[in-house]
């Protein structure tokens, strides 16, 4: 989906399909036919934005095969969807039953990191529309906490350097956002500053997901303010929401919080005290004991359905969307022009809340993707056809 800025620029609006997780280019396909077009019919719309999410296997495939990588091109024109942007933070089993710490490897200090997000550009920048020269990424950032980061900022800058190569030699310019995330070397939009100022490239910026920022406590207003002083780029924004407990010490909301301690995804769960802020490596072990402060609210790393929140006594950060997309948009110019909505943990709600069937997640997507298009225009902006 498209959308006209007040100053005249476009700005892009998709769903990433991590939610559909596939390892195969044939997976990727069969995503794109039995649930991104069908989410686009929904809508009503003739283009819908998808911001892809490409795994190992089916990236190697398309960047050795210059004939399947047009195949997708064709199939996506074919189908009314179009890509300006790519999940490249997961690497492989994103669908498995057990992610957890996973998902973090290979990171920024191993070579495959660098070569497999060399390879997502070279893609993006054949799969970008012909009236679009810019695309973004969106990337881990460095590594899990436990880890040195010297050689990743080594790679950072010799990602630069094929990213300004790419751009001479296709024309077109492929932007990559590190996404700060609780637990990681950089958790937040603060701690992305010193490492992005210091990699000093323009084409390597950050990627703000609303939900790691809610989770971490952080104001929209004071991060994107710091990140604009310090000319860090905000390459692209996920909209996402996490979960909040008001209320955490009390039974009742210790056992609504329960409901979502599940087994696949970490869910990192944060408190702020006067001391700072506290937090446990996810929610199972937030709930255990006196693991975590209880005496201020809590919020997980658990990205709930941006139009429905979870029924009381919880809820969900929407707040801090809206607030951080007026920042983000609702200015004389835009600060990002890619925006993501990025749900993947729709099986891993309590299982009464859980889609059925392929139809049910399509109703849940379109209306993510419709709430999201309702605050655009609400602050200005004109949805294209």
């Amino acid at each position: 989906m498209r959308f006209r800025h007040p100053d005249g620029s476009t700005v892009h609006l998709a769903y990433c399909t991590n939610v559909h997780p596939a390892e195969t280019l044939d997976g990727v396909l069969a995503q794109l036919r039995d649930h991104c077009e069908p989410v686009r019919r929904r809508l009503g719309r003739d283009r819908l934005g998808i911001g892809l999410w490409l795994a190992r296997n089916a990236a190697h495939a398309l960047v050795t095969d210059p004939s399947a990588l047009r195949a997708l091109r064709t199939d996506l024109d074919r189908r009314g969807l179009e890509v300006v942007t790519l999940n490249g933070f997961p690497y492989e089993g994103f669908g498995a039953e057990e992610v957890k710490y996973r998902v973090y490897k290979p990171d920024w200090t191993d070579p495959e990191r660098l070569d497999h997000t060399t390879a997502l550009a070279r893609l993006l920048a054949g799969l970008l529309p012909d009236d679009v020269t810019e695309g973004s990424i969106s990337t881990l950032p460095l590594a899990w906490r436990t880890r040195r980061a010297e050689s990743a900022h080594s790679a950072l800058r010799t990602l630069g350097e094929r990213l300004d190569a790419l751009r001479e030699l296709t024309g077109r310019s492929i932007r990559v956002g590190l996404e700060p995330e609780p637990g990681c070397l950089i958790e937040t939009t603060g701690d992305a500053i010193a490492p992005l100022t210091a990699i000093a490239h323009d084409r390597i910026g950050i990627c703000i997901d609303t939900c790691h920022l809610a989770t971490s406590f952080e104001d929209p207003d004071t991060a994107l303010d710091a990140l604009t002083r310090a000319g860090v780029p905000v390459v692209k924004t996920q909209l996402s929401a996490a979960l909040h407990a008001e209320h955490p010490h009390l039974p009742e909301v210790r056992e609504a919080l329960a409901a979502f301690d599940e087994p696949r995804f970490l869910h990192q769960t944060r408190t702020a005290t006067a001391a700072g802020l506290r937090g446990t490596d996810d929610l199972g072990e937030a709930l255990k004991g006196e693991a975590l402060p209880d005496a201020a609210p809590w919020r997980a790393h658990f990205h709930v359905p941006l139009h429905a929140a979870p029924a009381a006594p919880l809820t969900s950060t929407l707040d801090v969307l809206k607030t951080a997309l007026a920042g983000l948009v609702g200015g004389p110019r835009p600060l990002t022009h890619h925006l993501e909505v990025e749900t993947y943990t729709w099986q891993a709600l309590p299982s009464e809340q859980r889609p059925r069937a392929r139809a049910q997640l399509a109703d849940g997507i379109a209306a993510e993707l419709a709430l999201a298009r309702d605050l655009l225009t609400d602050l200005g902006l004109k949805e294209l056809p």
